[in-house]
């Protein structure tokens, strides 16, 4: 089993990138899990027809004893999903909703019942406090990905996931594998990415083109991948998937 935490600037496009990473090994013959670390709870959206799935914490809350149906569902290609999910906004730290998540998937043996081949985390990547740097620290993840455009803010968010990181990776913990490159096709933007890569020591693992195939898939409440499965772009998302876990 690998796992690999994948983090970026809320709106940057982490989550359909993820999902579209996990339908793509899916489609290879892999069992993957996925697991949203957002209080949003939307990472796993296009793999569940467009439908929110219960979160770990709103389940704990509601139920006394739960069982793994309870908080792990099987979505589009038999991509197991998960959402932490995380408190009503201004009360409480999302950042816990993660740790809580993280301890019951363990306490339940999530992964000795599932036995998953991948193990994604889609985290937001705007703080790295304790709860958000979970997948780095914990031990959870064995490497960490950043997925960035070549937008300020993005980049910016981008340094400070790698500085987190490194800061970790120190204690041997998860280490930086690279940048997923996700294009908004502005002019000298490669530039700037490719830059801020070799600047913070690490690579641009693949870039993802900007293309409407993607909001066209989304608005079938689905993954690029499921929807439109000979594309050019599900051929882009089989080949990073297969660059991120050395298929």
């Amino acid at each position: 089993m690998k796992k690999i935490a994948i983090y970026g600037k809320g709106g940057i496009g982490k989550s359909t990138t993820v999902s579209n990473i996990s339908a793509a090994l899916a489609l290879q013959g892999y069992k993957v899990m996925q697991i949203g670390c957002d209080p949003k709870a939307d990472s796993t959206r296009n793999l569940t027809e467009g439908s929110n799935i219960p979160t770990v914490l709103n389940v704990l809350k509601e139920q006394e004893d739960i069982a793994l149906e309870d908080i792990v569902f099987t979505g589009d290609l038999g991509v197991l999903c998960v959402e932490a999910g995380g408190p009503v906004p201004g009360v409480g730290c999302a950042g816990r909703g993660i740790i809580t998540a993280f301890e019951t998937l363990e306490s339940l043996n999530a992964y000795e019942t599932y036995q998953p081949d991948f193990v994604i985390y889609d985290v937001l990547g705007d703080v790295v406090c304790g709860g958000f740097a979970m997948p780095i620290r914990g031990g959870y993840a064995d490497e960490v990905c950043i997925v960035t455009s070549g937008e300020m803010m993005s980049l910016y968010a981008a340094s400070n996931i790698c500085h987190a990181v490194k800061s970790f990776g120190k204690r041997g913990y998860a280490s930086l594998k690279g940048f997923i490159y996700n294009g908004k096709n502005f002019e000298g933007e490669d530039a700037l990415v490719y830059k801020a890569a070799e600047e913070a020591g690490t690579e641009v693992i693949c870039k993802i083109e900007r293309d409407g195939i993607v909001q066209k898939s989304e608005a079938m409440g689905k993954t690029v991948v499921s929807a439109y499965p000979e594309s050019a772009m599900t051929a882009k998302y089989i080949e990073l998937s297969k660059r991120l876990f050395g298929l």
